[in-house]
């Protein structure tokens, strides 16, 4: 049975676990570990830690904290940010993580898709991919959203899948923290072409949010942050909403 997955997100800088909205405006939130415990407890499905300035920075991910959380959690954990390289992509593994998370390096190097996927297989492998809408179609953006690659979102992700992907991350950095709701038309532009199983993320700031983006059937997993750092839902009573309304989730 194909389960709908709940994710919550730590995004990382400097060693905590920060929030901001359109990728700007970074307020502290917290400790990786303590939340990543809280989150586990919760019955979240899987937990995704970013190191939202390595690559920015031009720096390797935060090893050290993905093996503390690594330490505290019992549910499949992705990490991303800074991981441009086999080597990085091992050690990541290594510390702890069941998936590696590839955004900007991919978009510079789309090759190590092809490398990585074949090393380590599709499983461990998620394409990052953050969008801004420009007109009638979506760009993607690398380096923590810094910069416009012109490409556009449905062809990356075609791309992406053929080279070998086992998944896709998808953000809409126009949603990104207003919570005002996952980009639906977005998400259903990409669901008619990914054949990989796709993670909403961006927007998320309700329940119904949640409810809306299974209903429609446009995503296999939806990842969130605010919602669940501030305590205005917990994990369990977003899945048992879910499961009220007649949609498959792993209580």
């Amino acid at each position: 049975m194909n389960y709908k997955r709940i994710i919550p997100c730590l995004d990382v800088k400097d060693g905590k676990v920060v929030k901001g909205v359109n990728f700007v405006g970074l307020k502290e939130v917290g400790e990786p570990c303590d939340l990543a415990k809280k989150y586990n407890m919760q019955g979240a499905d899987e937990l995704v830690l970013l190191d939202i300035t390595a690559s920015y920075e031009n720096r390797d991910t935060m090893l050290d904290v993905v093996e503390k959380v690594a330490k505290e959690i019992s549910i499949p954990f992705t990490v991303g940010g800074g991981i441009r390289t086999i080597k990085d992509i091992k050690e990541t593994l290594k510390a702890g993580a069941n998936k590696v998370s590839l955004g900007s390096i991919i978009v510079k190097n789309p090759d190590l898709i092809n490398e990585a996927s074949k090393i380590f297989g599709s499983k461990c492998i998620v394409a990052a991919i953050d969008v801004k809408k420009q007109g009638e179609s979506w760009n993607v953006y690398i380096n923590g959203g810094r910069v416009d690659t012109k490409k556009d979102v449905l062809e990356w992700i075609q791309e992406v899948i053929q080279r070998g992907v086992g998944e896709i991350l998808l953000t809409s950095m126009d949603a990104d923290g207003t919570k005002d709701g996952y980009d639906i038309e977005l998400l259903k532009k990409a669901k008619e072409i990914c054949t990989v199983p796709l993670i909403a993320s961006g927007g998320c700031g309700s329940l119904k949010d949640f409810i809306d983006v299974f209903k429609e059937d446009v995503a296999d997993a939806a990842l969130a942050a605010s919602l669940f750092h501030y305590d205005e839902l917990s994990v369990e009573q977003v899945k048992k909403a879910l499961k009220e309304n007649g949609i498959n989730v792993k209580l």
